[in-house]
């Protein structure tokens, strides 16, 4: 990798982490230059401003992260049910990244960039497709198989999941426990075995 290329991946990950534990607003272009420890002309050589940056966290860092994170395990799955259901229990439980403290990155930026910035609605409603898409396609094929019944409304189910996600993140976030998520989980598994 070259060195322009290697310093424009340290911010975008700095920037990320700085991000993720303090909020979008709140971080500064200067506290990402010192965590970075690049110049300030090395940054605006990468980004002409601070929100050119964030949706370059957003396409070039969350993105093939989400996909592989969120998106993949979902395809990946024999039972459409299981397979989101161990995602769900992935994410809350087991994903060291996602800080039960700090919420869900992507929904973070959803709350404090989308009601006021288009690009960044853009760039987060594309991620939130791919992600009910990927759930939408796996429950109808779990249909045509038989594993789920065939009245089953696809996308409410993803919609529902991912809202209860989401949310759940939030409520985590107001504890700072993942109290809410095992109750989330064990609503999510008790209604998965009404679609059987």
């Amino acid at each position: 990798m070259k060195k322009s290329a290697a310093t424009r991946l340290n911010i975008l990950q700095k920037a990320f982490e700085l991000i993720y534990t303090n909020g979008y607003q709140t971080t500064s272009v200067d506290e990402i230059i010192a965590t970075t420890q690049v110049t300030k002309g090395a940054f605006y050589y990468h980004f002409k401003t601070k929100d050119e940056m964030g949706l370059a966290i957003i396409n070039e860092h969350l993105r093939p992260n989400f996909k592989n994170t969120f998106v993949e395990p979902i395809q990946s799955a024999v039972n459409p049910l299981d397979g989101i259901y161990q995602l769900m229990e992935n994410l809350l439980m087991k994903n060291e990244m996602l800080k039960v403290e700090y919420g869900c990155p992507a929904s973070n930026f959803t709350q404090e960039m989308a009601p006021w910035h288009i690009e960044f609605t853009k760039a987060l409603n594309e991620l939130s497709l791919q992600w009910k898409n990927a759930m939408i396609e796996s429950i109808e094929k779990g249909k045509e198989t038989g594993i789920i019944q065939q009245e089953t409304d696809a996308e409410g189910v993803a919609v529902f999941v991912m809202s209860g996600y989401w949310g759940v993140r939030n409520l985590g976030k107001l504890d700072n426990n993942t109290s809410s998520y095992i109750t989330y989980l064990k609503q999510l598994k008790s209604y998965f075995k009404t679609l059987q």
